[in-house]
C-alpha cells in the first residue's frame, strides 16, 4: 500500500507547497512524525495513519477553500476525488476538528457528513499535528497549543477552539505516548 502513500504526499505536494510552503513544511513533519510513530497503531492501519498526515491541511489550499473551515473544505475534497473514505473522513475530523465545527456552526454538517472514529489512528494523527509547529519544529502539545493561540489572538474562533479542545487534545497525545511505550521504542 506504499502507493497509497506516496500518491498523499504528491497530492499534498502539489496543493500546498508553492501556494502556501510554510504549511507544506508543516505537512511535511507532521507526515513524517506519523510515520515514524506508526508502531503505535495496529499494522493494517499503519498507511492510513501516514496518508491521513500528509493530507490533513490540504483544505487550506486556495484551491479548494469552500467554507473556510480546512478540516472539512479537505475532507469533501478528498471525498470528489475519490480518495480513501476513510481518510477523508479522518482529514475531516482532525485534531477534534468536530469542536472547531461547532464554533464555525458547521457540526450538524460535519456529522452528516463523515463519520467520526474514536481509535489509536486519530490519537496518532493528533499527537503527530499537535506536537509540530507551523515551520515543522517539534513542540510538547501544550506549547503547540499556546503557539496556536498566539498566531490567532485571544478573540479568535480558532484560539476559542483551541481553549475547548485542549484536553482532549492532551489525553490523545498522552494515549499516543502510552501506546508507543508499550512497543518497539521509535524517535519522535
Amino acid at each position: 500500500m506504499a502507493a497509497f502513500v506516496d500518491t498523499a504526499r504528491e497530492v499534498a505536494r502539489h496543493l500546498l507547497e508553492k501556494p502556501l510552503p510554510r504549511r507544506w513544511r508543516h505537512v511535511q513533519a507532521v507526515a513524517a512524525k506519523a510515520d515514524r510513530i506508526s508502531g503505535a497503531v495496529p499494522a493494517e492501519d499503519r498507511d492510513v495513519l501516514v496518508a491521513s498526515a500528509w493530507l490533513h491541511d490540504v483544505g487550506y489550499s486556495p484551491d479548494l477553500v469552500d467554507t473556510g473551515f480546512h478540516s472539512l473544505d479537505g475532507g469533501r475534497w478528498l471525498r470528489r476525488e475519490q480518495f480513501n473514505e476513510r481518510v477523508a473522513a479522518l482529514v475531516a475530523h482532525h485534531s477534534c476538528a468536530w469542536l472547531e465545527a461547532e464554533e464555525r456552526g458547521l457540526d450538524e454538517v460535519l456529522a452528516a457528513e463523515f463519520p467520526r472514529e474514536e481509535t489509536p489512528v486519530t490519537d496518532a494523527l493528533c499527537f503527530s499535528d499537535m506536537t509540530t509547529g507551523p515551520d515543522g519544529q517539534d513542540f510538547e502539545v501544550l506549547d503547540r497549543l499556546a503557539e496556536i493561540r498566539s498566531r490567532y489572538g485571544p478573540e479568535h474562533l480558532v484560539t476559542r477552539f483551541i481553549c475547548r479542545a485542549e484536553p482532549e487534545m492532551v489525553a490523545a497525545v498522552q494515549r499516543t505516548q502510552r501506546r508507543l511505550s508499550g512497543s518497539v521504542a521509535q524517535p519522535m
